[in-house]
């Protein structure tokens, strides 16, 4: 699973001319899951954002974490961070997790961020054609991807 992480001011969502989720201070997250990716990839995902120290502190270093600044989530699901540019120039999405596979990824990721870690989440609507838009903070942003933690382990 890859996510991408900006720190925001502000983000939000639209559908179809409505905003679905809002966020101020927080993340906005963009993830797409992988054919191989499991449960535990959702799970080191959830972990890793609640654990982002890249807020600033009195001293105005990046120490400190969502939960530290009252910070919320908007989570978008984006299956285009899965694409495969190595060849041509139209990206490949054969790794991408297919719709039925990939929304309960991106849900349990949800619910860990929600449960786990007390955050606040807002989503975008899986599938869907979003509108999103966002106030950088920084700005700040940081790519992550589960099989990192696979080739570590």
């Amino acid at each position: 699973m890859k996510a991408v992480i900006q720190r925001v001011r502000e983000a939000s969502v639209e559908v179809d001319g409505e905003i679905i989720g809002r966020v101020g201070i927080g993340f906005l997250v963009l993830a797409g899951a992988a054919r191989e990716d499991e449960t535990a990839d959702a799970v080191w995902i959830a972990r890793k954002i609640a654990g982002l120290r890249v807020f600033p502190d009195e001293d105005g270093r990046m120490n400190l974490d969502l939960s530290a600044v009252d910070g919320s989530v908007l989570l978008v699901s984006q299956f285009t961070l899965q694409a495969d540019c190595r060849q041509g120039n139209r990206p490949s999405f054969i790794n991408a997790a297919a719709p039925d596979e990939a929304a309960p990824l991106i849900e349990l990721v949800v619910e860990r961020l929600r449960r786990d870690h007390g955050i606040r989440v807002e989503t975008g609507r899986f599938g869907a054609d979003m509108k999103v838009s966002l106030l950088n903070d920084g700005p700040v942003t940081i790519v992550l991807d589960s099989s990192d933690d696979r080739r570590a382990g």
